[in-house]
């Protein structure tokens, strides 16, 4: 399996917060079946991004897992106007493996209509926004046309593993499989944070998708999609969005079913 979201770096954001947590989190990940990690520390006013720091912290942790465990870097993107700013110069800094991809992350208590058109301008740029953990945002579960709006103009989705499993409460599981069962997921990821509350674990959720939907399901939102995304290449996996008319139903290649 392929995690491209994980806070595994130590001591640059609210993720481990020592080398040897990171060191744990990453045998945790290699005992699960991870073989690929995209360590993503938080890009926010909150937390300041500095590249140069992270492939450090990626070069001492991979040192000690080489032939074990693969490691590469990106961020959690907040979509602040500074970000905004300098990704245009230096995408290089913020994407997914250095790639085509980038992580963006939505504030829970402000989405300016603003957005909608730094979305679209980075698509212009050629990057191909991935929202994280929307199951997760109250803003963006209230607001089910616009975030339509943004999968159908080309972004893609990341859920929480452990939202699928009922870790962040109930709203978050119900439209974490809601949104599966719809064609509206692309990824599961980690988003861990340490080695207990948040662990760098995805097998729980492979197999559940396995048994709730399919074996094809898994593999897609699991491995085939994130390895895509490594590698930057196009997503071998995209379920067909429904219809807005309500007219799916005798259109749609693929369906799959919550039981």
């Amino acid at each position: 399996m392929v995690d491209i979201h994980c806070h595994i770096l130590p001591e640059l954001d609210d993720g481990a917060e020592s080398m040897e947590i990171s060191c744990a989190m990453a045998e945790m990940a290699i005992e699960d079946g991870i073989t690929h990690v995209i360590a993503t520390p938080h890009a926010s006013p909150s937390w300041e991004f500095d590249p140069q720091l992270v492939k450090q912290r990626r070069d001492e942790l991979q040192a000690r897992f080489e032939g074990r465990l693969t490691l590469a870097t990106g961020c959690d993107f907040h979509l602040s106007y500074e970000n905004l700013q300098d990704i245009r110069h230096d995408s290089w800094r913020y994407t997914l493996n250095q790639k085509n991809y980038l992580l963006v992350e939505f504030a829970d208590f402000a989405i300016p209509p603003a957005l909608d058109q730094a979305l679209h301008e980075l698509q212009l740029a050629g990057i191909t926004p991935i929202i994280t953990h929307p199951e997760r945002n109250p803003l963006i579960r209230t607001q089910p046309q616009r975030f339509d709006k943004w999968l159908r103009q080309g972004c893609y989705v990341q859920v929480t593993a452990q939202s699928l499993l009922g870790r962040f409460g109930a709203s978050a599981e119900a439209n974490a499989k809601k949104w599966i069962n719809e064609g509206r997921v692309h990824f599961l990821a980690s988003d861990a944070h340490n080695t207990d509350s948040r662990p760098l674990q995805l097998k729980e959720a492979f197999d559940y998708v396995a048994k709730q939907w399919s074996d094809e399901m898994a593999q897609g939102l699991l491995v085939d999609n994130p390895m895509a995304v490594f590698e930057g290449r196009p997503l071998p996996f995209v379920p067909e969005l429904p219809d807005p008319d309500g007219m799916a139903e005798s259109k749609r290649k693929k369906r799959f079913w919550f039981f």
